[in-house]
This record gives C-alpha cells, structure tokens and sequence, in this order.
C-alpha cells in the first residue's frame, strides 16, 4: 500500500527531492540548477511512500490571493500507471482547496496532457518550452 503527505521533516524533503532528480534530473535530463529552484523555499511539498520508501512527489505554491500552481509533479517510473499520480493530485488539490482557493494552475509536458484532462484540467496556453521540454498551461477550477 502506499500512501501520500504534506512534507513536515527534512527528511521528508530530502525524500521528496530524491523522487524529484530521479525523475526530472536523470530520467528527463533537466539540469539540477533548474529542477531545484526559489520556489522550494516558498511551496509546500508533497512525497507519497511505499514500504518506506519514497516513490512520488509534488508542491504547492501559492501564486495569487486565490491560485494555486502545481509543479514538479512526479511518480518513479515502476510506480505509474498504478493511480499514484492520481493520488499525489487529490493531495495537491485538498490542500489547495482548504485554502479557499479558487483554482489550480500547471504547466504540463505534453506527453503528460492527457492524465491531467482526466483530473479535469483544461489547456489555457499555446505549446512552449519549458527546460527544452514541450510544455502547456493548463487549470482547474474549483466548484
């Protein structure tokens, strides 16, 4: 079973950026002086464990008096396709709502559009690049 939380350790957070340079550092080739940036001084973190171990991780930063934005959303990759990414944004998006927020910006690769239409986010911007990435802005709105 596996389960996902609001970072409240260093350790959580080391775990957290584990999850993060696997995925956007090795896997996807981002240079670490861009995956880590200002704003994990500022966002809330997220890691999801199994066993253990940290297997997915995700922030929240709070953008405007009423947006949220979403970022460095991730799963390790024998842990998709097993509703782990669905998890880690039902958290995201709990907390944000408990803010009182009205909505939830992305920027999504566009490998990765199509799990984000399924949470009910909808494209808001043309393509562009984001770390040599294709990338799309997209938002859910809160009913």
């Amino acid at each position: 079973m596996f389960f996902a939380k609001i970072v409240e350790s260093e350790k959580e957070l080391q775990d957290a950026f584990y999850v993060r340079q696997e995925v956007f550092v090795k896997e996807q080739g981002i240079p670490l002086p861009l995956e880590k940036d200002e704003y994990d001084k500022e966002a809330t973190h997220f890691v999801a464990y199994k066993g253990g171990n940290p297997i997915a991780a995700g922030r929240v930063r709070i953008v405007d008096e009423k947006i949220a934005k979403v970022d460095r959303v991730c799963v390790l990759p024998v842990y998709r396709r097993k509703q782990i990414g669905v998890l880690m944004m039902a958290h995201l998006e709990k907390y944000a709502k408990g803010l009182e927020l009205e909505k939830v910006k992305l920027s999504a690769p566009t490998h990765a559009i199509p799990f984000y239409e399924r949470q009910s986010y909808v494209i808001t911007s043309p393509e562009f690049l984001d770390s040599g990435i294709p990338h799309r802005a997209m938002e859910k709105v809160f009913q």
